[in-house]
């Protein structure tokens, strides 16, 4: 008989069970026993993955103070103030800040479940470093408080929750441990993964399936030796791209299991893109699936991007970041831009800036700012509907002069 060849090992990293198959015989595993690695290497997962890893790292991260009267002012980077470069540029001296963000998504949150990152800080206490923790362990102690236990070099070293940032993907039952999506959701990875070995295997092997070969053997070495045969002669008629193969008489070609056609290849890779779309929150179109896609619902995906996936993740980690670098009741704060991803078409932002500058909403300096484009001498002072004049009053207007009568029309008048 010939197939697919050998089983190819794996690093099974994580396994939920599933029934047997001829998927198993054709020598690929019927279980959802996959590596990490083998996960990524399906292209929805690597594209989820790589997709809100890079949105969320290239987004605005701002720090601002609320004074008194609730209103918030951008904290400008100074000596003073060493965390807004260290968000803005650099967290520590060998990794920027988009890298940071970058794999605490990629290598953490939306693969292993859990990034955990070490605050060094100065004697001030302002924060002025961040590492990350890879691997470090989480325990609770009798007091309720968690601890981080990391070892690198040999050495092991016991952190305080507050002086590092945890950020997970979902937290178990006893809200300590975390759940990994790609884990949890193993089968449906799992099936993606043999369905991409499959096609795999199929087309190296000349785009035939397995097959059983009948006939009078009169023993089991003769039927062994038919079997290469076949095998070597039908290899050969692929490569040459022959249409007929001729097979000794009383002998017989049986499929073994279902040829692609029928098991519907093409539907299945289909298929695990929405699976992986389902696992991330995230609309097929941004899987590059553009079936459902249309002009007109483009925009509204765009929102449900940002409303129902970015904005859970992007609070997430302000909420984080806020605690654990300011502390409870700071007046001061970090604040993620999403005003980017929400600007829409030109028309749709200009229809929009136009009727926020005419409503006092925004002073014109302030939309023009929102596209990039350089102040204008008194565009500082918000307008309203009607003459759009400034709201103080001056409107800058000159009176109307009085009407002179011209020659002759006194008698009119």
């Amino acid at each position: 008989m010939f197939g697919f060849g050998k089983q190819e090992k794996r690093n099974a990293t994580f396994t939920q069970a599933e029934p047997r198959s001829l998927m198993e015989i054709f020598g690929l595993s019927g279980s959802a026993s996959v590596s990490m690695e083998e996960a990524l290497g399906v292209p929805a997962v690597w594209a989820a993955v790589n997709f809100i890893s890079g949105t969320i790292a290239g987004l605005p991260l701002n720090v601002y103070d609320r004074d008194a009267k609730g209103i918030k002012k951008k904290v400008k980077a100074t000596a003073a103030n060493p965390v807004v470069e260290m968000l803005h540029g650099n967290v520590n001296d060998g990794y920027s800040s988009f890298q940071w963000r970058f794999d605490m998504f990629s290598t953490g949150i939306l693969t292993e479940g859990r990034f955990v990152t070490y605050i060094e800080r100065d004697d001030r206490g302002q924060p002025v470093n961040l590492f990350p923790l890879v691997g470090a362990e989480v325990v609770r102690l009798s007091n309720g408080r968690k601890q981080y236990k990391h070892r690198a070099g040999g050495v092991e070293r016991v952190y305080d929750q507050s002086e590092v940032i945890d950020l997970t993907f979902m937290l178990r039952s006893d809200l300590l441990s975390h759940r990994s999506p790609l884990r949890q959701c193993a089968v449906a990875i799992g099936k993606a993964v043999n369905a991409n070995d499959y096609g795999s295997k199929l087309f190296k092997n000349g785009g035939l399936p397995a097959f059983v070969l009948q006939g009078p053997f009169g023993s089991e070495k003769s039927a062994i030796r038919a079997s290469d045969n076949i095998a070597d002669a039908t290899k050969e008629a692929a490569r040459k791209g022959a249409n007929v193969l001729a097979i000794p008489a009383g002998h017989k070609l049986e499929p073994l299991g279902s040829d692609p056609e029928k098991m519907q290849l093409v539907e299945t890779q289909g298929f695990a893109v929405i699976e992986v779309a389902r696992i991330y929150s995230l609309p097929p179109t941004f899987l590059q699936d553009l079936s459902r896609a249309t002009f007109s619902n483009s925009e509204q995906q765009d929102l449900h991007l940002v409303k129902h996936t970015l904005k859970r993740w992007v609070e997430q980690v302000e909420a984080e970041l806020n605690l654990k670098l300011f502390g409870r009741g700071s007046k001061r704060f970090v604040e993620f831009n999403l005003d980017g991803l929400l600007r829409g078409d030109y028309m749709t932002r200009m229809t929009g800036n136009s009727t926020a500058i005419q409503t006092g909403q925004l002073t014109p300096n302030e939309a023009r700012a929102m596209d990039n484009r350089e102040p204008l001498e008194g565009g500082d002072k918000l307008l309203i509907q009607g003459a759009t004049v400034p709201l103080d009053g001056h409107t800058g207007i000159a009176e109307p002069a009085t009407a002179t009568p011209m020659e002759g029309d006194e008698d009119e008048l």
